[in-house]
């Protein structure tokens, strides 16, 4: 696994969330509530996060949260039906990530499970998220996308 170490600066973002299961779900919430939402507001160039709040195997399917968020000016008011945080700056163990769906659950979970307990490194308190540049790709026809799993870490 080529994991690479990063610093990043703190990121001012708008997201809508979705609650319930992730998975194919979240594809449908991308394409039919979050791909118009960025279109109307104008956000389609900008680079975009998916931040999983729950672990599946912990929280009911029903009730996990999940933010679909784009990279906005700190000083940006006007967001619709939207909400605005930022995501904390600092170190992050990131892996790129070519697949579907179906396979990102186990590329985070070698992340958690395999990689981390070896590294020297272990979690902070910062959220984890999927990170997608301005040219990342999605197939309609494959599902296959591409996108960076973050982990915030610091030395044990």
């Amino acid at each position: 696994m080529k994991m690479e170490l990063i610093d990043r600066q703190p990121t001012t973002v708008a997201y809508l969330r979705h609650v319930g299961p992730y998975g194919a779900p979240l594809m449908t919430f991308w394409q039919e509530t979050v791909y118009p939402w960025m279109v109307t507001s104008g956000l389609l160039q900008q680079p975009r996060y998916g931040i999983s709040h729950d672990d599946p195997t912990i929280t009911a399917p029903h009730q996990c949260r999940y933010d679909a968020a784009c990279e906005v000016p700190p000083a940006l008011t006007t967001l619709g039906n939207a909400l605005k945080t930022t995501i904390p700056g600092g170190k992050y163990a990131a892996l790129s990530f070519k697949g579907t769906v179906a396979g990102i659950e186990e590329a985070w979970n070698a992340m958690l499970r395999d990689w981390l307990p070896s590294s020297g490194l272990q979690l902070d308190g910062r959220i984890m998220f999927e990170y997608y540049p301005q040219d990342s790709s999605y197939d309609p026809a494959t599902g296959v996308f591409d996108c960076k799993l973050c982990v915030p870490v610091v030395p044990l």
